[in-house]
């Protein structure tokens, strides 16, 4: 039996689904692969499809070569793999995905006959891909709803603090002359950083005033800082970040919150998570963000609830 293969065709269906894969790993693990990186991973994808079609070879061997260079090729070029376990992480998360994405197309064709003949072509397949992805989004969104706890590691010259955290759709908090998202901490960890008593010029080092409001309480100021490193880990999936404002208020966070034996230290703006990675680089440009410049009482000013 004799097939003809169109490599553009195929190229680009395997490149469009890919992308839609690798964007749902990333979204529902800590968003670590950059714009360029996904696009890289899936152009991978994309070539590799093609090698079973390059040599000669009995066809399964040549599939599953093929399948296996594509699979590593890339999740190590869209993601900074840094370790075995986050690269099975990876892994697992996008089984899941082309499990939930090549049987739902697989659903679309055999469950629309009058309309085989497009899904059954590339341009059906990848609106059929999209259409998949746009409900495994809001899937995704549930599934990191619901397993909200992780590890932060945060670091300031030589001093570093390990504590658990939780990301909580609760703390909307912004440091309002950046519009940065601000994680709150527990006193004690703002004390172990060595920003408690911490003085410059007769003033708080790199001190920001944080309006909040809360329930029970109309409103009220939390003392935040710019920390220089923070990295968020779970799942064995780490993620970097820079000059992150955290804030604490008189009371604790560990008297709300709880992670079986141990007690929840920092609450996590989801914000920090999901911003446009864009919008971070123009903010962190921004004149206001250094490290030592204190705007607490202009921005207590400024508030115009304050």
């Amino acid at each position: 039996m004799h097939y003809e293969v169109y490599v553009d065709s195929l190229f680009l269906v395997n490149f469009v689904m890919n992308l839609y894969l690798l964007m749902l790993v990333d979204g529902s693990t800590l968003g670590t692969a950059t714009p360029g990186r996904l696009l890289a991973g899936a152009a991978m994808g994309g070539i590799c499809c093609l090698l079973p079609f390059s040599w000669t070879a009995p066809a399964a061997v040549r599939l599953a070569l093929g399948a296996a260079v594509g699979t590593v090729g890339m999740l190590v070029i869209a993601f900074p793999v840094k370790t075995f376990r986050m690269f099975l992480k990876l892994l697992e998360k996008l089984l899941l995905y082309s499990f939930c994405l090549g049987g739902g197309v697989l659903f679309l064709i055999r469950s629309f006959p009058q309309a085989r003949s497009f899904l059954g072509k590339g341009a059906g397949i990848m609106g059929a891909g999209g259409i998949l992805y746009l409900f495994l989004v809001r899937t995704r969104r549930k599934d990191i709803q619901s397993d909200p706890l992780c590890r932060a590691v945060l670091a300031r010259g030589t001093s570093t603090v390990a504590v658990e955290a939780m990301v909580d759709t609760g703390n909307s908090l912004i440091e309002p002359i950046s519009g940065k998202p601000v994680c709150v901490v527990d006193r004690e960890v703002l004390e172990k950083l060595g920003y408690e008593g911490g003085t410059e010029g007769g003033e708080k080092l790199g001190y920001r005033a944080i309006p909040y409001h809360s329930i029970g309480k109309k409103r009220g100021i939390l003392e935040g800082y710019l920390l220089p490193h923070l990295q968020i880990q779970r799942d064995g999936i780490r993620k970097d970040f820079q000059d992150v404002y955290i804030a604490a208020g008189p009371e604790g966070v560990s008297a709300d919150y709880s992670a079986g034996t141990g007690s929840i230290k920092m609450i996590v703006n989801p914000m920090l998570l999901t911003e446009d990675k864009g919008a971070a680089r123009r903010q962190n440009a921004r004149r206001y963000d250094n490290k030592s410049g204190n705007t607490g009482k202009t921005t207590v000013q400024d508030d115009p609830q304050g």
